[in-house]
């Protein structure tokens, strides 16, 4: 199949299949007679691993690095499972910084509620950042 035919079957833009073969995430296909592109059907599956492991919060190297074992016949489940407690790990602890962030927000803007901005004269401060 031609490259726009993948990138209508595989939810993507030709631009985006000419990129993941340039990192070598999708293999480059043969050729015909013509110099076209002529992808094979597994293409299009390949294509759908890499849409749902970026779903899933793997980067475009970390999905290199499990297709490449997965190509050296290797199994790769250990590797995966890595990576994936990893981003779990980074998302807690994202989690953790927005719910201190959340906090502090609500506090400055319950403060924000109990003052008179008549009594805001500094023009080099804001009292409600101000503690």
């Amino acid at each position: 199949m031609r490259i726009g035919e993948l990138a209508d079957r595989g939810g993507v833009s030709t631009k985006t299949i000419r990129y993941y073969e340039s990192i070598g995430i999708l293999p480059e296909p043969a050729r015909t007679g013509g110099g076209y592109r002529d992808y094979p059907a597994e293409a299009v599956e390949r294509l759908g691993f890499i849409r749902d492991a970026q779903a899933s919060g793997l980067t475009l190297a970390e999905i290199a690095s499990v297709l490449e074992l997965k190509g050296a016949g290797e199994r790769s489940c250990e590797h995966t499972t890595a990576l994936l407690e990893r981003h779990l790990h980074d998302i807690d602890q994202q989690i953790e910084r927005l719910t201190a962030a959340r906090k502090a927000l609500a506090e400055l803007t319950a403060r924000a509620r109990t003052l008179d901005p008549a009594d805001c004269t500094d023009p080099n401060r804001c009292q409600i950042i101000d503690s």
